[in-house]
């Protein structure tokens, strides 16, 4: 007889199956009856915490966002510049680190208010800088939905680091668009260089920021 006491089924621990076991199968592979399988429950226990697979997916989101803050935290002395640098490459980082990452937490909504502290801290130090309230909300959504944005499609060619989707070779796509020389050359900049193209496009927006509202307040903004 198994007298092996197990810990206790709550949300968290429902939560990080389902981070550890979404690396193996991906979103689509990702259903209640598996993570209860790996936890080694009926399916219906997991009802008792999440009412279906999208309040699973609100509380994921949060616990991805949870280790992404305890493991990069801010510095109190940025810039505005600095502080959308760090929390952008941030998420990126954190994204990149789960299966479909980027589609999770896309969408999903916080099942806590601990995004509220550093919410709070970004706006407070743009408006500091001379931003309005709409200016900085602007600014800091546009670039974290451009996160997003780059890695969905970065995670679509590269599921995982190392790993590259079949169909994504660019030497082929250039061969089998040799009849349009420029969109073949681009290839390897839309397929390849995430890194490089991440952080530049990146800038770009940040220039588009600086550009557009650092200046005196115009009441149409």
């Amino acid at each position: 007889m198994n007298t092996e006491r197990r810990a206790p089924l709550d949300r968290k621990r429902v939560a990080d199956t389902a981070l550890r076991l979404l690396n193996e199968v991906g979103l689509e592979g990702l259903t209640l009856r598996a993570i209860a399988k790996e936890l080694d429950v009926k399916a219906p226990a997991l009802y008792w915490h999440f009412k279906d697979k999208q309040a699973l997916l609100d509380e994921m989101a949060t616990e991805m966002y949870r280790r992404m803050v305890a493991a990069a935290p801010l510095g109190p002395d940025d810039t505005w510049r600095e502080r959308m640098l760090k929390t952008n490459h941030g998420l990126r980082t954190a994204l990149l680190g789960y299966r479909d990452g980027a589609k999770v937490f896309s969408g999903s909504r916080f099942t806590g208010i601990e995004h509220a502290g550093q919410m709070e801290d970004n706006l407070r130090l743009f408006t500091a800088a001379g931003f309005t309230l709409a200016q900085a909300v602007r600014a800091i959504t546009t670039t974290y939905l451009y996160t997003l944005g780059f890695v969905t499609e970065e995670q679509g060619v590269q599921p995982l680091p190392g790993e590259r989707r079949e169909g994504f070779d660019v030497d082929e796509r250039a061969r089998l668009m040799a009849g349009f020389p420029l969109s073949a050359a681009a290839g390897a900049e839309i397929f390849d260089h995430y890194d490089r193209g991440f952080a530049e496009g990146l800038e770009l927006l940040l220039a588009g920021i600086e550009a557009r509202y650092e200046r005196p307040h115009d009441p149409a903004d």
